[in-house]
Order: structure tokens, then sequence, then C-alpha cells
């Protein structure tokens, strides 16, 4: 996990939660932990880590990821034993 990702995870566990966390920046945290990211229809992606699964849809048009997303992707990080 290089210097950019910690900032990712620091910011997806900060309170109160930042509406300005780019979504690239998620994925990019989420595949240094070893996992992949499986494209689904439209903006669906699945995030996979061993047997567990999270999906998630890709923010647009803007490309930062709104607060519920962050909840969502922050409790998965919990699950998997990702933390700051």
């Amino acid at each position: 996990m290089n210097n950019s990702q910690r900032k990712t995870l620091v910011a997806i566990f900060t309170n109160p939660i930042s509406p300005a966390i780019a979504w690239r920046d998620i994925e990019s945290l989420f595949k240094s932990c070893g996992g992949t990211i499986k494209e689904g229809s439209g903006s669906r992606v699945w995030f996979i880590i061993g047997k567990d699964v999270a999906t998630f849809h890709r923010p647009h048009p803007s490309s930062n990821t709104d607060k519920g997303a962050v909840k969502s992707v922050r409790r998965f990080f919990e699950l998997i034993g990702v933390k700051p």
C-alpha cells in the first residue's frame, strides 16, 4: 500500500464522512489489499477478496463517492480486516 492509498484509507474511516473521495482511489486501495474487481452491467462492480464479496455502483456523472457509498465501503473494509 502506497502513501496515496493510505490517505484514502484514512479518509474512508474519518468522521464526518467526506463526500470528496474519488472512486478510482477506492478501487486502487482495494486492489492494493489483494482484492479483485469484476465489472457488472452498467455501473455495477463487485469487490472480491477471498470468499468475501461486495457489490457497489460506480458514481456518475461525478467521480466522487457519495457519503452512503463511503459508509458501505467502510463496512466492507472492516469485514475484511482493513483498517487504518
